[in-house]
């Protein structure tokens, strides 16, 4: 999934993925929060290959998440963040891994199993990431067409590099859908073209309760109900379903 935290995640299409019963999933991302742990809290998980999951300072930790993790109830191959954009380029190029620096004084590599190889030209050390290739990859974005050539504004973290390393293709919800005409007036904005993309949903607020720039920024309240829900197992089960009354 696309975003990074409590920013842009394409929260809409995971609550429907929720609603509609899918489970044994495995999430690739690089800095997931809410998408992470609202997929744990309706147990549709099976596996994560992820860097830091939190709420950021202002909420903490992901507590669906990290009970998951801890109770052995979802699987997880531990990343940092370059190791992640290593392993999604070497899937957007066609290899099976990319080489990279880093890790000194880690035991992520050993814990994930990542190899080593000696650099044929400097005869350096370096790990192996393989390549990471999604099934699908879910974006929010502000802007796109009917055929998905997509505008991101603001950061677009590394939801560029996913749409290249989706095996299946891409999924949008956008906040708007505009005219091809207006989209070919800033070709060099299209970070997501059109040829990757399958499917195209108009979702205002589909972001939420996280931010999507410049339309709106995250929703503590919404967010500290759903902390506040995920204290006890009926709180929790009464926030999944009221998931439709979240504005999107």
């Amino acid at each position: 999934t696309g975003g990074s935290l409590l920013h842009r995640n394409p929260s809409s299409l995971l609550r429907e993925i929720i609603r509609q019963g899918r489970k044994n999933l495995t999430l690739i991302k690089h800095s997931p929060g809410y998408d992470a742990d609202i997929l744990c809290a309706s147990q549709s998980l099976e596996k994560t290959l992820c860097g830091i999951v939190t709420f950021e300072s202002e909420f903490g930790l992901a507590p669906n998440y990290r009970k998951s993790i801890e109770k052995g109830l979802v699987g997880l191959t531990e990343h940092a963040w370059p190791s992640i954009l290593a392993g999604l380029r070497a899937a957007a190029y066609g290899v099976p891994f990319q080489p990279i620096k880093g890790f000194k004084g880690s035991d992520i590599p050993e814990r994930s199993n990542f190899s080593t190889f000696n650099d044929p030209y400097t005869h350096e050390t370096l790990f192996a990431i393989p390549a990471l290739k999604p099934d699908w990859t879910l974006l929010h974005v502000a802007k796109c067409d009917e055929n998905g050539n997509a505008w991101i504004l603001g950061n677009p973290h590394f939801d560029v590099e996913m749409s290249r390393a989706a095996e299946n293709g891409v999924i949008l919800t956008s906040e708007e859908i505009i005219s091809s005409s207006e989209i070919e007036t800033d070709p060099e904005n299209t970070s997501i073209p059109g040829f990757l993309v399958k499917a195209v949903v108009k979702s205002p607020g589909g972001a939420k309760p996280c931010s999507s720039y410049p339309y709106y920024d995250f929703e503590p309240e919404e967010i500290k109900r759903y902390m506040d829900a995920s204290k006890t197992e009926d709180g929790l089960k009464n926030y999944l379903e009221s998931m439709d009354s979240i504005s999107n």
